[in-house]
């Protein structure tokens, strides 16, 4: 499937992005007058304004290429939204989304750094290093970060996970927000993320987060992720204005369904 392109800066769009979700109810009346109302997530839909100043003469030139392959608002694509946060159910360790290795134990309900109890607790039985990790269907070759906040009751030295990159991280009895930015195996179809605990090791972890570009921006908790398949441009003409040498500006309007129509 096409995928929106990156940009050279290694972000996905340009600020400010304007985001739009909409719901849908159905509503059936009755013979007494009485309404019964139920959500249709199925009829859900969302839309991005990517509004773009100072594009290089290269990255026009991608943003040309790809209207021309996506032929407009005939093919779907992959997009990445670049206002959330990739990694699905960052907040629930014991979604079926998410693999611990067998002797990681996960326990739920741990105080985190935002004054809740959403961190987890991962604890190593085993007498080797234990990894919790997720896998995201989303381009090898963009550049991403992921980051994390991670905490110990004594200093511990875990691994940070993303692609083909890995990172050490010495933690603390103090909550600290982790990161690493790196891509995949040019090969590969999709990026595993995730961290890897030392034999007999305790961490709490809380707050996993990727982001297609160089650096973290602020926590977002998720659900279902920021990667939708089979999304669509609204417009089947891209129309760039030249500002100047290597430089242009552009708009493009991208919707998605729930539903995938």
């Amino acid at each position: 499937m096409l995928i929106y392109p990156q940009l050279t800066t290694g972000a996905l769009t340009q600020y400010r992005i304007v985001k739009v979700r909409q719901e849908r109810t159905i509503q059936n009346t009755l013979a007494d007058g009485s309404v019964i109302s139920v959500a249709d997530p199925a009829g859900a839909a969302v839309q991005w304004k990517l509004q773009y100043t100072a594009l290089s003469d290269t990255e026009r030139q991608a943003l040309e290429n790809f209207f021309t392959a996506a032929e407009g608002t005939l093919n779907g694509f992959t997009f990445l939204d670049p206002s959330a946060n990739l990694v699905a159910w960052s907040e629930t360790l014991s979604n079926a989304v998410w693999n611990a290795a067998p002797e990681l134990a996960l326990t739920g309900g741990i105080q985190d750094p935002k004054s809740g109890t959403n961190a987890w607790r991962l604890t190593n039985n085993g007498a080797g290093g234990q990894s919790v990790t997720q896998v995201l269907n989303v381009p090898t070759t963009y550049t991403y970060t992921f980051s994390v906040y991670l905490s110990a009751s004594q200093a511990t030295n875990v691994r940070l996970l993303l692609g083909s990159a890995t990172a050490s991280a010495t933690l603390s009895n103090a909550w600290s927000r982790y990161q690493i930015t790196g891509s995949g195996n040019a090969t590969a179809t999709y990026i595993t993320l995730g961290v890897d605990v030392p034999a007999g090791a305790a961490v709490s972890l809380f707050g996993p987060q990727v982001e297609a570009q160089q650096t973290a921006s602020v926590y977002q908790t998720s659900t279902n992720g920021g990667v939708y398949e089979n999304a669509r441009l609204q417009n089947d003409l891209l129309t760039v204005t030249t500002t100047g040498v290597n430089r242009h500006s552009a708009t493009v309007n991208i919707l998605y369904y729930a539903n995938n129509l």
